[in-house]
């Protein structure tokens, strides 16, 4: 199965609940073709992003093929009591039903990206998490997914992944803090391996930036909003940015910041603003 097109913005749909079928389809007609959810509906409605897929592709938006679609499996301690898969089962046998209800709620024959939603431990890349990743590749090599990645991890989880000699995964998703340095050590391990980096709440995660003064000239400049800035900034260090507004005139605007001008100076400053 040939790798997908990864579109230069995804929309990410956590904490949308009843809204998440309208305002993903909606992202849709506004242009994005890329959207994120998982199989967890403590914080996802996935059949909801099944939903807005069906509509866009009905009305004749998109196809299947435009859309990049990404899920997830979450581990039990990251549920709630609505559990895609028998708690009671082995980890491989839990992924198998994960995807399966992934499969069913999104009305897809494949997902572009399986995410393993944050390893099992903090501690490091475990016993745990070994077996879960063999299974997301098996699902992977039996045509149900694309491309397979990683997210919520340390430096430490992907330095011992690849001690152990597992795969490599195509993506890691992470939040990024400015005040951390934007995640630079793993994103620099990320670039040396040939590795996609997602920047997860890029905005939430960083209101000091929002109204910094560097990020106010530029965008007076640009006739932009500090956040197309911080958006533009993080494809210019390597990253594909997730966003979650609500506001359709804030989609347009965000997938309309990849026209943004920003000077490699300016690039620099902005990665060194807080960490």
């Amino acid at each position: 199965m040939p790798a997908p097109s990864v579109p230069a913005f995804l929309y990410g749909t956590a904490w949308k609940e009843d809204r998440t079928a309208a305002l993903a389809e909606l992202a849709l007609r506004r242009g994005f073709r890329g959207i994120d959810t998982a199989n967890q509906r403590r914080h996802y409605v996935e059949v909801g992003v099944g939903e807005a897929l069906r509509a866009a592709v009905a009305a004749g938006i998109v196809t299947r093929a435009d859309v990049f679609v990404q899920t997830k499996f979450t581990y039990q301690r990251g549920q709630d009591h609505r559990l895609p898969y028998d708690p009671a089962a082995p980890l491989s046998t839990q992924v198998q039903q994960s995807m399966a209800s992934s499969l069913q709620h999104l009305g897809t024959e494949y997902v572009d990206s399986y995410v393993l939603h944050g390893p099992a431990s903090g501690h490091g890349w475990g016993e745990e998490d070994a077996e879960t990743w063999a299974a997301m590749i098996r699902e992977r090599d039996a045509g149900h997914a694309r491309l397979l990645g990683v997210s919520n991890v340390s430096l430490r989880h992907l330095l011992q992944l690849e001690a152990v000699g597992a795969e490599r995964p195509a993506f890691v998703q992470n939040r990024c803090f400015a005040r951390q340095g934007w995640d630079r050590a793993i994103r620099a391990f990320c670039t040396e391996r040939g590795i996609g980096y997602q920047g997860f709440s890029l905005l939430t995660a960083n209101p000091e930036v929002l109204v910094h003064p560097l990020i106010a000239r530029i965008a007076a400049r640009e006739k932009a909003t500090p956040a197309q800035v911080v958006f533009r900034f993080s494809r210019a260090v390597g990253m594909l940015p997730l966003t979650g507004t609500s506001d359709p005139e804030h989609m347009t605007q965000d997938l309309a910041s990849v026209g943004l001008a920003l000077s490699a100076e300016e690039v620099r400053a902005i990665e060194s603003l807080v960490g």
